[in-house]
């Protein structure tokens, strides 16, 4: 049986590309889609991707893959990551591993990113390395579960 993986993407990646080139390079949201497709197929996985700008549509499709038995959760929550404890509780529901990924260094940020509210319910934290930090991640869900 084909594991199933959910990569979430959070709010305002749909602008990477343009936004912030110093942290998050030229990179858009479709090629780091296209090399976790990639991966995913080399690594004999199934891979979806969902990104959303309402925090309300984020903890809904983390449900719906709660009720689908996903095999693992990979999330960029982006800014959600340091505040949004709805988001943070839709995350422990899951029964899988879950990977959080940042493509900056979270801990070499300003102060009020440094913190994550959903380290207390995901398998691990993956940050700093660009797109590689999405391909880590999914090789760290794909060996957990």
């Amino acid at each position: 049986m084909t594991k199933k993986v959910l990569m979430l993407h959070g709010v305002n990646h749909n602008m990477f590309g343009k936004r912030d080139p110093v942290q998050y390079g030229t990179i858009t949201l479709a090629q780091i889609d296209e090399r976790l497709q990639a991966l995913a197929a080399e690594l004999g996985v199934t891979l979806d991707s969902f990104q959303t700008n309402s925090e309300g549509a984020m903890c809904e499709r983390i449900h719906r893959a709660f009720e689908d038995r996903r095999d693992a959760v990979l999330i960029n929550a982006g800014a959600w990551t340091h505040y949004s404890y709805g988001i943070r509780d839709a995350l422990a529901i899951l029964e899988c591993p879950i990977v959080e990924i940042h493509m900056s260094n979270i801990h070499a940020r300003e102060a009020f990113r440094r913190h994550s509210v959903f380290a207390e319910v995901v398998q691990g934290q993956i940050c700093g390395f660009g797109v590689e930090s999405y391909l880590l991640g999914l090789r760290a869900a794909v060996a957990d579960c």
